[in-house]
């Protein structure tokens, strides 16, 4: 909804998993808002297995990131903003900031959401009083919770413990 109040030339980059690049979700729902900004996608299939294998700061993870950047720059050398399309991606963003020229914005799903949650919360009132104010954080998962607890730390940066919880 707000990708385009973020690109004066109109050329706006997605990066994101095979799945969500074959899947044109982003083109999609972009186009309802601002049919006239030119979406350009590139799928990053090797991000999420660095990520998760906390290689952060290596040759590999530089090897990869700079190799889509420069992919999708191809694409359209006039995109001055990029969505980043994945949730795991938004740990790389100082990496890919290192091979993004400047003056590119980059988006992330979080903050996006964490915006339109905020101002929806000020527009009805009475929702945000029915929210917990005590700041806790609860993490409920629905597989290996060692496997979460891990990957949701680097996230976090903190210590994470979930609970296990079947779901019917």
């Amino acid at each position: 909804e707000i990708v385009g109040n973020f690109s004066k030339t109109k050329h706006v980059g997605i990066l994101g998993t095979n799945g969500t690049v074959s899947s044109n979700s982003y083109p999609i729902e972009i186009e309802k808002f601002f049919p006239e900004l030119k979406v350009y996608q590139e799928a990053c299939p090797m991000w999420v297995p660095l990520i998760e294998s906390n290689e952060l700061d290596s040759e590999g993870t530089d090897y990869f990131v700079k190799l889509h950047i420069d992919a999708i720059l191809k694409k359209s050398p006039e995109i001055d903003a990029i969505v980043l399309g994945c949730t795991h991606y938004p740990l790389l963003i100082n990496k890919i900031k290192e091979f993004l020229p400047a003056g590119i914005t980059i988006l992330t799903q979080g903050e996006i959401v964490a915006k339109s949650l905020k101002e929806y919360l000020h527009r009805h009132p009475e929702m945000k009083e029915r929210c917990s104010q005590n700041k806790a954080k609860k993490f409920f998962t629905t597989d290996s919770s060692e496997n979460f607890d891990k990957h949701a730390s680097l996230f976090f940066g903190e210590e994470v413990n979930s609970e296990i919880i079947i779901v019917p």
